[in-house]
């Protein structure tokens, strides 16, 4: 009896250091790529589900076009003397200035937007900017904040994204009960922040999941869905023209919606499972996503350290936020990478968000203009994700940048160039066309310089990495509407300014590497000696080849 139990230990054993020898040890991106599936039907379904949160992300961020716009036309009230001799024509809000109060109403009502309701025209007419500009400031702080929590051990990236979508839907719905612009303008604030993980972290999360070939149009296909958000816009505030409260009430419910209702089905991301040490959940993520691929993970499949080799006998199965802060400034290469994101994005970003606002600096329709150049993103987006998968990040953002740039330029010039009135309507269009194109390369350039962020830092960073890049652009956004409301003197201006920071950003973009088909790597020092390597292998080429 004691022989047979011995022997059957002897067997047991013996298989299981035969399992063991055979052991197939993976990272993520070898296991995607074999096994699971570079993108399949459960990469796609999970893109989908994550980049849904775009739209609502869009629909807040943009809502001050309506909500703070100038109405358009005032009119006189009953025979006041003072009014009905004015030589306005109802179409210049500032000629109001001189007239006596209650002499005069806007044509749209006063609760059409903030401006009617609150008066802030002539010398309160810098009052309107402030909202934009807190909106853009808490995004700013916000983007730090979520970046963080994103890249924590306690939230990541799913869970940040639900805390943001909840507190999205209440600061909306409060904003929508603001008695004055200085509460008005502390809830855009306070909504700036709450959106901010939705930002962060949905495009990493989208990321994240597929083969490397795939991390460009990934990215593109969730600017697609703020495309939809930004599209929506013109379509729920035409209804709610006579009452801005109701387009913050519309809008508050959609972000309440898909938590509860679409977030759940989304999978927490397998590289920052385990980045966190929990590489047994990281592999049943991608077992599920294989089975929807129609395929199944070897039995004896496991996910290789992601650690330096030095850290592995410590017992460390986790870096803390702290490290993730740590070696991004403390490291020569990392520090001077991130600071020219930075840099670059503060230029978009001031490009970007300044042309969408001064759509109403045109002579055209308010919903005309919006919903052109939200369509004009949408070519946008499908041309970036066709050129992504063969081009060169660092060129083709450079590339999208000086177009922007020199649209917007050649409008100012264009502005100047009118001397007839009988020509006015053909030289308004031509701006406008001006305007759409350079609007539709800023969106391509904004596009691309998100993937290229993502692409240029490790797993334990990019959530970092990216909330900085995200802080640059709302820093540059945050100053964009003080210079829309001197544009309602000086259009020019403005695009002027516009055009030249959007150049100064494509010629800086030089100064990075390219990331066209590289890995995703899982560490800072990992990708520190993977990138030496390829360097070094670049050198020996260009040697031999000499």
């Amino acid at each position: 009896m004691e022989d047979d139990e011995a022997q059957e230990f002897a067997i047991s054993n013996l298989t299981e250091k035969g399992r063991m020898a055979n052991k197939i040890e993976l990272t993520v991106d070898e296991i995607v790529e074999r096994f699971v599936g570079s993108f399949g039907f459960s990469q796609l379904l999970h893109v989908f589900l994550v980049s849904l949160a775009w739209i609502f992300d869009s629909q807040n961020m943009l809502i001050t076009i309506f909500s703070d716009a100038q109405p358009a036309s005032w009119r006189c009230i009953g025979s006041s003397s003072s009014c009905i001799n004015s030589s306005n024509d109802g179409r210049d809000a500032s000629s109001v200035c001189g007239l006596v109060p209650g002499s005069w109403e806007w044509v749209g009502g006063s609760t059409s937007s903030t401006i009617a309701e609150w008066g802030l025209i002539c010398d309160r007419k810098f009052l309107a900017a402030i909202p934009a500009s807190l909106f853009f400031l808490g995004s700013l702080l916000g983007y730090a904040a979520y970046g963080r929590l994103a890249d924590s051990s306690f939230l990541g990236r799913k869970r940040t994204v639900l805390l943001s979508c909840l507190l999205t839907s209440i600061t909306a719905f409060l904003t929508s009960l603001s008695p004055n612009v200085w509460i008005y303008a502390l809830l855009r604030f306070a909504s700036g922040f709450a959106r901010s993980g939705i930002g962060v972290c949905c495009l990493v999360l989208s990321t994240e999941a597929v083969g490397h070939k795939w991390h460009g149009q990934v990215g593109q296909y969730g600017f697609f869905f703020f495309t939809s958000g930004y599209l929506s816009l013109p379509l729920i505030a035409y209804p709610t023209r006579t009452n801005w409260r109701n387009l913050y009430r519309i809008i508050s419910l959609l972000p309440l919606l898909y938590s509860l209702f679409i977030l759940p089905f989304v999978s927490e991301s397998p590289r920052w499972l385990l980045v966190r040490g929990r590489s047994k959940e990281a592999l049943e993520v991608l077992e599920r996503y294989a089975t929807l691929n129609g395929k199944k993970l070897p039995t004896n499949l496991s996910l290789s350290e992601p650690f330096p080799s030095k850290m592995v006998g410590q017992g460390r199965k986790s870096l803390p936020t702290s490290d993730t802060q740590m070696n991004l400034w403390t490291t020569k290469w990392a520090a001077k990478r991130i600071a020219t994101v930075m840099v670059v994005g503060f230029g978009v970003g001031f490009a970007y968000y300044g042309v969408q606002l001064n759509v109403e600096n045109l002579n055209f329709n308010l919903y005309f203009t919006v919903a052109l150049n939200a369509m004009m993103e949408i070519p946008a987006v499908f041309i970036g994700s066709v050129l992504l998968s063969f081009t060169n990040r660092r060129q083709l953002f450079s590339q999208s940048a000086y177009v922007a740039g020199v649209s917007c330029i050649l409008r100012v010039v264009f502005s100047h160039g009118r001397h007839e009135k009988t020509d006015e309507y053909k030289w308004s269009c031509t701006q406008l066309t001006l305007e759409s194109i350079g609007f539709m390369a800023a969106s391509t350039a904004f596009d691309v310089l998100y993937i290229y962020c993502v692409e240029l830092f490790s797993t334990n960073m990019r959530n970092f990495a990216v909330s900085l890049l995200r802080q640059a652009l709302m820093l540059g956004a945050s100053l964009a509407p003080l210079l829309v409301v001197l544009g309602r003197q000086n259009p020019s201006l403005s695009f002027l300014v516009f055009g030249a920071l959007s150049i100064f950003s494509g010629l800086l973009s030089l100064w990075l590497p390219e990331t066209r088909n590289a890995p995703l790597y899982e560490t800072l020092e990992q990708q520190e000696e993977e990138e030496k390597l390829n360097y070094v292998s670049e050198e020996s080429g260009l040697e031999l080849g000499k």
